[in-house]
């Protein structure tokens, strides 16, 4: 229960940190990015080395840090790397090979405007990059987006049993709102690190040399020659997303049992559109939201069976309409769906979601 956890105040990307070192992590691999460089230099104050034994390295690039991924998650190590989205699309080859080869990790994205170096200001368009996948070849990884600090915390265990469970890399999808903003929070009990023995039980897919003499050497490369033994590769990775789309996708609702018109909104936009529902309520409207906690798998499961209610839907980000287009995908446009969106690291407003809101409402839109 809660009240019996440790209590704090403190930044979503200091929540990361202490819940890296919490959850048994092995290892942390990052490059300094604004606005997520906290969890690294949070991780240095802490010096888990000198307590757990967990390695933190300052990378000399976002490319280096992510191919340290490949080699610890590779032994069966929990591993993780956080960055903000100029740095996140460095690593887009790595996260490649690692999904080719189906080594587990965490990544976490602290996102921040765009295109290109963009603003250190918040963003949200980093979510086709995560979803669909940035960089070559057919393939999916898990994408979780927190909507607080205390999401940090608790995403953080999640994440790295996801990445195990499927042998996947898995994203934790924030922005800069979430990692730079203080809350409460209550951080996640303490877990030991695995032992080797306890590694090598857990992973025998690992590369660890854990019992060698007694097995042949595991070995991870995305290098097939043969099309036809790499299209086999590639429908076993598909029967595998397949499962996690069948049994993973995550959301949660609020006012949406009576809901005429929806919001449809992640990460810190869903707080803006939360406080928008709860004004609309007030003057008699009966408006709900969908906080996807899942993009990939995106909860189209949930979405549909509150539909029926629904008369229309608004799409809210921080960009210019991405999420918009898995709405439309998950109801096969059953409904009319509208977008309202900031750019370049642009926040909006409880009052401009509301305002767009009533302009549905009101037939105008």
């Amino acid at each position: 229960m809660k009240d019996n956890r440790e209590c704090y105040l403190m930044k979503g990307n200091e929540a990361i940190a202490h819940a890296a070192i919490r959850c048994g992590c092995d290892g942390y691999f990052g490059y300094p990015i604004t606005p997520q460089s906290e969890v690294l230099e949070t991780l240095s104050l802490l010096k888990p080395w000198e307590t757990t034994g967990m390695v933190v390295l300052q990378a000399e690039s976002e490319v280096a840090a992510i191919n340290m991924l490949y080699g610890g998650g590779a032994s069966g190590k929990r591993v993780m790397t956080s960055s903000s989205s100029p740095g996140v699309a460095l690593m887009q080859e790595g996260i490649s090979y690692m999904t080719a080869v189906e080594i587990p990790a965490v990544i976490v994205n602290v996102q921040r405007g765009g295109p290109g170096l963009g603003t250190i200001q918040p963003g949200q368009a980093d979510y086709f990059q995560a979803t669909i996948g940035g960089g070559n070849g057919d393939y999916n990884t898990l994408v979780l987006a927190p909507a607080s600090v205390q999401d940090m915390a608790d995403f953080v265990d999640l994440a790295f049993n996801l990445a195990f469970k499927y042998r996947n890399p898995t994203f934790i999808l924030s922005d800069g709102v979430i990692g730079q903003m203080m809350e409460q929070v209550y951080l996640p009990p303490f877990k030991p690190r695995r032992t080797e023995e306890e590694i090598g039980k857990e992973c025998p897919w690992a590369a660890n040399g854990y019992k060698l003499r007694q097995r042949k050497p595991n070995l991870f490369s995305s290098l097939e020659m043969d099309p036809r033994t790499m299209e086999q590769r590639n429908i076993k990775l598909q029967e595998k997303y397949a499962l996690m789309r069948s049994t993973e996708q995550r959301s949660s609702e609020f006012m949406c049992e009576d809901a005429e018109y929806l919001f449809i909104a992640f990460g810190s936009v869903s707080r803006c559109a939360e406080e928008a529902v709860t004004i609309l309520r007030k003057k008699g409207h009966k408006v709900g939201l969908l906080r996807p906690i899942t993009l990939w798998p995106f909860p189209e499961d949930r979405l549909n069976s509150i539909l029926p209610t629904v008369k229309k839907i608004l799409v809210c980000e921080m960009n210019a309409g991405q999420m918009i287009n898995d709405v439309k995908l998950a109801i096969n446009c059953q409904r009319p769906v509208c977008h309202y969106g900031r750019t370049g690291g642009v926040v909006p407003t409880p009052e401009e979601l509301l305002e767009s809101m009533l302009q549905i409402i009101e037939g105008k839109d």
